[in-house]
């Protein structure tokens, strides 16, 4: 089955984070993208530089930011092919985001 993982964190965490410790970081995030269960994946930009669309009585609407009521931002993804949501949380847990941020992981739907 397929699971996107959601990489969900703090952005001044990386920042306030040593050069040893952001290589360390990246080196685990490119493991689990190396993982034959992973499929794909990608860091995202700030949310700064991020647009929220939405389309009311059929005009669209597009304002800054992702409009988030929370501290932590998306961040990145990664989606994985696992055999069932156990593994798939297994996978999430060796992300480095998940020791200070979090990780959501969602069955992608399939249409037959």
């Amino acid at each position: 089955m397929t699971y996107l993982l959601l990489i969900y964190e703090v952005e001044t965490d990386w920042q306030s984070k040593s050069e040893a410790q952001r290589k360390a970081d990246l080196a685990e995030y490119m493991a689990v993208s190396k993982l034959s269960q992973t499929k794909g994946g990608n860091a995202l930009q700030p949310v700064a530089t991020a647009k929220t669309v939405r389309v009311r009585d059929g005009k669209m609407l597009a304002t800054d930011g992702p409009f988030a009521e929370t501290r932590e931002q998306l961040g990145g993804y990664y989606l994985v092919e696992a055999k069932d949501l156990e593994e798939a949380c297994a996978i999430a847990a060796k992300i480095p985001a998940a020791r200070n941020g979090s990780i959501e992981v969602r069955p992608v739907m399939k249409y037959s």
